[in-house]
């Protein structure tokens, strides 16, 4: 590979390491990143807002499995995709930040050069795994090259590199082969004994999965069924478990699961931090013993455990089914005490968000198989999380930890490009969908058939219900909106307000078959 341009070694080389699609919008700073785009054969995704490049960047890798890579500018396109990169640490989802950033003599003096910022490798190492700054071609492929071998063996969390303008201009030598990235497949024996024993004792067994043991939900499902051991799952780690039998869903927000987990006399969590939005309580609420499953040593030391083992869940499952034919398989979990705590537990989500879970079922029953959902934060999201039944993980994408509001779009759009053709819907509600409106543009402009459900209750309904809970009245919490059925046609979207339940799946299927985007505006008033 002959010489080139920094700034276009880096897209050749991200190609040669299995890129297709980058996110982002180009600037006087970065424009030398955009030299070689074309040339590498990459496909670049033009955002409205560096904040959509993230979320679509975000998306994208969720969708795949894969790192998602974003080009952004120094300083204040650097700070607009901050937010996602939090969201995507919180998350464990793997995301590469490429930006630019001042010639070497600048970084750091406060010359009041354009762009510039007093430290910004540190403001983004802030809400990222790593931020660091290539002073030179070989930093630069050193730093792409650790990039994605920590993405391909260790917890999938973002990275940031910055390369300064001159560097990106500067003639560079080709970069250097890639090298395969090996983990090691078997967890020793005598830490699967330490499993395996507790299943073989344990006459009410619990697991608890996350988002960590996604990627190897089929071994898992075998372990728990070959276990008799009943389960619940985090919201990131929906449909590894099967919805019915002793399965409990992803309620472990409802205070009434602590009661459930203090039957269980082991408790196998299994890549999950057991976080605040995990729990939205302080303690999981077990009183058996725990035995903590994950690959990060370090979320392995924030909760008292009787076991914390280290390792990946895939390799352990794969070593926990070979021992299945030891364990007595029976336990004292009914199918019945589970059916009928669900149902109690659905019965308390439709008194406390009146109607939703009714809109909810019709939505769902129209869906296509395998539709990929992008949900913001929003009291319909809330509601649906807990009782909407997934046969499958990986197809429910929800901005857990960090929170963000406006990542149901853009991320929705990141994995419609990623899927290909395949159903992918997004669920947003009236506040949070006007962070990032202006992504809409993305979506008709690749022509991306996308259904986008907006929930208008003209207010931030949670905000608003948390204010009267704490007994502080109800302030800034109602909103003027703008006709979002007009907003979205002036952007050349379709767009529909279905005026019963009756008519929603009618409305849904005709989204689904159309080329390009639709808006199906929904207000509480569709409940009659």
């Amino acid at each position: 590979m002959s010489d080139r341009p920094l700034g276009a070694q880096i897209s050749h080389m991200l190609k040669d390491r299995g890129v297709d699609v980058i996110f982002g919008i180009p600037g006087v700073h970065n424009q030398e990143m955009y030299r070689g785009i074309e040339e590498a054969g990459l496909n670049h995704v033009l955002a409205r807002h560096e904040q959509g490049a993230g979320f679509m960047t975000d998306g994208y890798a969720r969708a795949t499995g894969r790192p998602g890579v974003a080009y952004v500018i120094t300083g204040p396109g650097l700070c607009n995709i901050m937010t996602p990169m939090g969201q995507a640490y919180s998350d464990s989802v793997p995301m590469l930040v490429i930006s630019s950033c001042l010639n070497r003599a600048d970084l750091g003096i406060g010359r009041g050069r354009l762009h510039e910022m007093k430290d910004q490798e540190a403001a983004a190492a802030a809400v990222c795994d790593w931020s660091h700054t290539a002073m030179d071609a070989a930093s630069a492929y050193q730093l792409i090259d650790r990039a994605f071998f920590e993405f391909a063996t260790g917890r999938k969390r973002p990275k940031h590199i910055q390369v300064p303008i001159e560097v990106l201009e500067a003639v560079a030598p080709a970069f250097p082969p890639s090298q395969t990235a090996v983990t090691a497949q078997n967890v020793p024996p005598d830490v699967v004994d330490v499993v395996s024993d507790a299943l073989l004792e344990g006459k009410r067994p619990l697991f608890v999965f996350g988002g960590g043991a996604v990627e190897s939900a089929s071994v898992w499902r075998a372990v728990v069924d070959a276990a008799g051991a009943a389960s619940f799952s985090t919201y990131a780690g929906r449909g590894i478990i099967a919805p019915g039998g002793l399965h409990f869903g992803s309620t472990l927000a409802r205070p009434g699961s602590a009661e459930v987990i203090a039957q269980a006399d082991y408790v196998f969590a299994v890549g999950t931090e057991l976080s605040e939005t995990d729990l939205w309580r302080d303690q999981l609420g077990h009183t058996g013993r725990l035995i903590r499953i994950d690959k990060d040593a370090e979320e392995l030391n924030d909760t008292p455990a009787f076991a914390r083992v280290h390792a990946d869940a895939g390799q352990i499952a794969k070593e926990l089914l070979a021992r299945r034919k030891d364990w007595p398989g029976k336990t004292t979990w009914t199918t019945a005490e589970v059916a009928e705590t669900r149902a109690k537990w659905r019965a308390e989500v439709e008194m406390e968000r009146p109607g939703i879970l009714t809109v909810g079922d019709a939505l769902r029953k129209a869906m296509p198989a395998k539709t990929a959902i992008y949900s913001d934060m929003t009291q319909f999201a809330y509601a649906v999380l807990e009782d909407w039944p997934m046969t499958e993980p990986g197809l429910w994408h929800h901005p857990n930890g960090f929170g963000t509001l406006g990542y149901a779009l853009p991320a929705g759009i990141g994995g419609a490009i990623a899927r290909k053709g395949a159903p992918t819907v997004v669920i947003a509600g009236d506040y949070g969908f006007q962070y990032t409106l202006q992504e809409l543009m993305v979506a008709v402009e690749l022509e991306l058939t996308l259904p986008i459900i907006l929930w208008d209750n003209t207010k931030l309904g949670e905000i608003a219900d948390s204010m009267v809970a704490a007994q502080i009245a109800p302030n800034a919490v109602t909103l003027k909106n703008p006709d979002f059925v007009k907003f979205a046609e002036s952007f050349g979207a379709a767009a529909v307000a279905p005026e019963s339940l009756a008519t929603l799946p009618a409305v849904l299927t005709a989204a689904f078959d159309r080329k390009g985007p639709t808006l199906i505006h929904l207000t509480p008033a569709i409940l009659g």
